[in-house]
């Protein structure tokens, strides 16, 4: 894949409609047949269409294609399993999982930048850094405060409806009055 600046001509591929180009799409990613395999029936939608020939795509335009969709799937698999394992670090519960990381990262970052205005003794201090920089830890604070509380809103919205749930199931199944507000209570962690 190269990052090379093109004419800005658009390929084959991008000027195909919609329901053809996911169906490109799927088939890269599924793997099932092979590209040549690919290739005929994306061509015999073209054609199907109504589009002209010169809109049938080649094998090398199709290969180029799809060496680029690995790549950037490739990127994105790697910048998941990274993901993962950071946020496996910052917490046992995968709740909010991005935000996390995020946070961590812009903690860590803020905390380096400032380690760096520390150690250039010689320079005098940046008030326009640490100005910046307390606004940042200020944001990355309220951003870490606003997660929890969407957590929290999300958990106790879950627990209500099995509330809910188990009071009907309850109520149906002959449950005193008394044992359907016990269960409620303890589903919702009501003491």
């Amino acid at each position: 894949m190269t990052d090379k600046p093109t004419r800005g001509k658009r390929s084959k591929i991008d000027l195909l409609p919609e329901a053809i180009r996911k169906k490109l799409d799927m088939g890269l990613r599924d793997g099932s047949i092979t590209q040549k395999e690919l290739l005929e029936e994306i061509n015999e939608l073209i054609r199907q269409s109504g589009l002209p020939e010169e809109a049938e795509l080649s094998k090398s335009g199709l290969n180029r294609y799809a060496s680029k969709m690995e790549a950037v799937g490739k990127d994105l698999r790697e910048m998941r399993e990274i993901s993962e394992v950071w946020v496996a670090q910052l917490g046992e519960k995968p709740t909010g999982d991005v935000t996390k990381l995020i946070l961590e990262i812009g903690r860590t970052q803020l905390f380096k930048a400032m380690m760096n205005q520390a150690d250039s003794a010689d320079e005098a201090v940046d008030i326009g850094m640490i100005k910046d920089a307390m606004l940042a830890a200020q944001r990355l604070e309220q951003t870490a405060s606003l997660s929890h509380k969407r957590e929290k809103d999300i958990r106790k919205a879950f627990a209500e409806e099995a509330a809910n749930a188990a009071e009907a199931v309850g109520k149906s199944q002959g449950l005193t009055k008394d044992a359907v507000q016990l269960l409620k209570n303890e589903i919702l962690g009501i003491a």
